[in-house]
């Protein structure tokens, strides 16, 4: 079995048994995500399709836990952006950023060359979804065009990850 096999059936039975509980599980897998560092280790993307999923199957409510994965994506990334903007300095430092400068220079020109669309599309990019909003706050990237693209792709984010499961099993089993 492989890892996420493992993960995925009893996270989705947890979140069935505690439905009342499903936003804030979601929110904090969804911020934990998009937290520099830790998004790596946290494989939310095919288990927010599975929420998705259950969702359509059973009667727990899509909008709660939209709200939960959006607002947690939205949080957790600016988050990443606030430790970017406050430690620019200092991640230079870091035996890993010097043992690869070019992730940061790279990221870096992306953002300059692309601004909010690379925040925007960042979000899509799970090896990059954290580390886009980091470099964007080291860089001082002017706070409201990254939290205007931060809002929009977290929306558009939670929205792509649930619907479709919730629509095909909803329309499968109905």
């Amino acid at each position: 079995m492989s890892f996420l096999s493992d993960i995925i059936p009893p996270f989705l039975e947890f979140v069935r048994e505690h439905e009342a509980w499903a936003p804030v599980i979601v929110f904090v897998l969804a911020f934990l995500e998009s937290i520099v560092g830790l998004s790596l280790a946290v494989p939310s993307t095919p288990l927010f399709v599975g929420v998705g999923a259950l969702i359509g199957a059973s009667n727990i409510a899509f909008w709660p836990i939209f709200a939960g994965v959006a607002l947690g994506g939205f949080l957790g990334d600016w988050a990443s952006y606030w430790l970017g903007f406050h430690l620019k300095d200092r991640v230079m430092e870091w035996k890993a950023v010097k043992a690869k400068p070019q992730l940061i220079e790279r990221t870096q020109g992306i953002v300059q060359k692309w601004g909010m669309a690379a925040v925007f599309g960042g979000r899509f990019i799970s090896p990059i979804r954290s580390f886009v909003p980091f470099v964007a706050g080291m860089f001082q990237m002017p706070f409201w065009l990254f939290q205007i693209a931060n809002l929009s792709s977290a929306l558009l984010w939670a929205y792509v990850l649930l619907a479709p499961g919730a629509k095909l099993v909803r329309d499968y089993v109905g």
